[in-house]
């Protein structure tokens, strides 16, 4: 995955929201990665991510997957076009990020995954907590049987948003609603933990 020429993965960002923000701001600091792209609708907007690097803003996104440099892309897309994104990434032949929740139902998970398949390509929904150490932890306590029987478990994931705030999050057109964007923390880290619990062997 790694271009053996500068040692570095070369990324490019679909979208430029908030975690686009956060992520084109981290991987200067990272030892095996470097941000090459970074794609919006508004290259005005992806200029502000590109901002005193090296680093192309382009207006479109399939401009990034068609920029030969970028070798993985992080989805950083409304929910809605999180399929779409990931498909036809996958048949770019890039690696990919996709920001949670993958998909907004079953049926587009499934067609996106095989497209993902066939292509060989890495895949990973960007649940950033499964990544940490702590997280590690956890499993390995409750695997172990450190802190006796797990019986019963429960989660909760919550923060105030204005309801007149306009945000997309509100949309359900575009896979809005407080399920889609932090109840999927909750369950994901329920079936890690209840896996671990289990004694089965989960990678965190």
């Amino acid at each position: 995955m790694i271009n053996k020429a500068n040692k570095k993965l070369g990324w490019g960002i679909l979208g430029t929201g908030m975690i686009a923000q956060w992520f084109s701001a981290d991987l200067p600091k990272s030892a095996t990665s470097r941000l090459v792209a970074v794609g919006s609708r508004d290259k005005k907007r992806s200029a502000m991510l590109t901002e005193g690097s090296n680093a192309r803003a382009l207006d479109s996104y399939q401009a990034v997957l068609d920029d030969p440099s970028v070798e993985a892309v992080y989805i950083a897309l409304p929910n809605h076009l999180h399929a779409e994104w990931t498909i036809r990434a996958a048949e770019a032949g890039k690696h990919i990020l996709c920001e949670k929740p993958f998909t907004i139902n079953r049926a587009e998970a499934m067609e996106a995954l095989e497209a993902v398949r066939r292509a060989d390509v890495f895949f990973m929904e960007a649940y950033m907590y499964r990544c940490h150490p702590v997280t590690a932890l956890a499993a390995k306590i409750l695997r172990e049987g450190t802190i006796g029987e797990v019986r019963m478990m429960k989660a909760g994931f919550s923060y105030a948003m204005p309801t007149d705030s306009g945000n997309i999050r509100f949309n359900n057109a575009f896979g809005g609603g407080a399920i889609m964007d932090v109840g999927g923390y909750a369950l994901s880290m329920l079936r890690l933990l209840a896996g671990a619990a289990l004694g089965r062997s989960v990678s965190a």
